[in-house]
């Protein structure tokens, strides 16, 4: 009876202990303060598809180590969808930078003829304590013909302080680093000179000659037969 009795004492200790343990923290990217446009019109712009790599499709916030490998943060998890909330980071973004608020994201609904599609893989993503924020990824930018305006390859690195929040923070500047240039690069895209259009290369139209004035006819001297000089 005492055995029993300790034993329910010992499990109502680690159960009260337990419910005392405070709840992992929750974190989301920061999307900073762009100047959200106040325009009613502009470009009409995709964002996506937008893929991020196999290892970030999970709620742990993972931390690089020394050695390369990544394990799963104790100290806090990802508050929902990390691919959303990147897609959410980048499209606030380009919506300030492009002044525009006819962006959506992909997939859009059937008819949609964006003047400009930005496709967007992010194949790193991460940092750790002692290891800088990385972001590898690959963008490009295609038209409404669906031909290519522009792509590039890019890795970025910032530092941080090794704190989980500065981590997350460092995170986020890289993610808004890539969205100033896809901004850049879409500006460059959506002025396209007209030259390329091949309406706009129309024939000049062809000069119209002036009539000769009438030539005066030489009189003929006498005896000659009457001559006209042209």
């Amino acid at each position: 009876m005492l055995l029993r009795s300790l034993s329910v004492l010992l499990i109502s200790a680690v159960l009260a202990g337990c419910s005392l343990q405070a709840p992992a923290p929750l974190y989301q990217l920061d999307a900073g303060q762009p100047a959200l446009p106040k325009a009613t019109e502009g470009a009409l712009v995709l964002l996506g598809p937008l893929t991020l790599a196999d290892y970030l499709q999970r709620g742990e916030v993972l931390q690089r180590q020394l050695d390369g490998s990544l394990r799963a943060s104790p100290d806090g998890q990802w508050a929902g969808s990390l691919s959303a909330d990147v897609a959410q980071l980048l499209l606030r973004q380009l919506a300030g930078r492009l002044q525009t608020p006819n962006i959506l994201l992909a997939p859009a609904g059937p008819g949609l003829n964006a003047d400009l599609q930005v496709q967007v893989s992010i194949s790193r993503l991460d940092s750790g304590p002692q290891m800088p924020a990385v972001l590898h990824a690959q963008w490009r930018l295609l038209d409404k013909a669906g031909q290519l305006q522009g792509s590039r390859l890019l890795q970025l690195e910032q530092a941080h302080q090794g704190s989980l929040i500065s981590q997350v923070q460092a995170q986020s500047d890289l993610l808004r680093q890539l969205a100033e240039q896809l901004a850049s690069a879409a500006v460059t895209a959506l002025k396209v000179p007209a030259a390329a259009n091949p309406a706009s290369k129309r024939a000049a139209p062809a000069r119209k000659t002036p009539p000769l004035p009438p030539v005066a006819p030489v009189a003929p001297a006498q005896g000659a037969v009457e001559v006209f000089r042209f």
